[in-house]
């Protein structure tokens, strides 16, 4: 048996725990993708756009000539006002117009659930590696890596859905927006796909029994004949 095998389960296991919280801080926050239109003149307010999975804040900016090479609307973190808003199809009542005419709602929809189901396997996973922390219960650590596993690969399909979702509304001719960027949630969520996928199959590693170094180790393990 493995002696240092409980302390390389801690040790995944903490890593695990740094991709889960950021996988928490993409699926809650709005920071995914930040849009703005360009600008023509100066002086005057324009209206940058940045949106997650759930809703979708647009703030108005004022914006001063500084150089020639700044044509859009930003950046983001200029102070304005500010006012989100839910999409309309999550929650009806709001309104959330510019970006329904200029994305599809099934890329919005599409990312928001696999991201959920990338959340609910993170969950279980986690619970069956405290399980697996009580007497002969190791077995539970195999199932675990692989929940992990699949959290990763969901995460980062939705991270491709809503790089989908900008360049086509990007590239629709009904928007106003002409520039974008990916900002800190899409990172988070890149950077879960990476902790979660790679500890995923290093735990499942580590949960595989240890392969005899000795050709006569498996007879010397094996039960006497009566």
């Amino acid at each position: 048996m493995d002696e240092n095998k409980p302390l390389k389960v801690r040790l995944t296991f903490s890593v695990i725990l740094v991709g889960i919280s950021l996988l928490f801080a993409a699926v809650v926050t709005d920071h995914w993708a930040v849009l703005s239109p360009k600008v023509e003149e100066y002086n005057t307010t324009c209206e940058a756009a940045h949106f997650g999975l759930w809703r979708l804040c647009i703030k108005r900016l004022f914006m001063q000539e500084q150089g020639l090479k700044e044509k859009g609307c930003g950046p983001i973190t200029l102070p304005g006002e500010h006012n989100c808003s839910y999409f309309k199809h999550f929650t009806p009542g709001q309104s959330s117009e510019i970006f329904e005419v200029t994305t599809q709602k099934e890329y919005s929809i599409s990312a928001a659930a696999i991201a959920i189901f990338s959340v609910g396997f993170a969950i279980i996973g986690t619970i069956c590696v405290l399980l697996s922390f009580g007497k002969k219960r190791d077995y539970l650590l195999k199932p675990a890596s692989m929940f992990y596993t699949f959290s990763g690969l969901c995460i980062i399909i939705s991270v491709e859905v809503m790089r989908q979702s900008v360049k086509r509304m990007i590239d629709s001719k009904e928007t106003v927006w002409m520039e974008y960027s990916y900002s800190w949630s899409f990172a988070c969520a890149c950077s879960s796909f990476v902790l979660l996928f790679i500890c995923g199959i290093a735990l499942l590693l580590i949960a595989l029994p240890r392969f005899p170094q000795n050709p006569w180790e498996t007879c010397m393990d094996a039960e006497p004949e009566h």
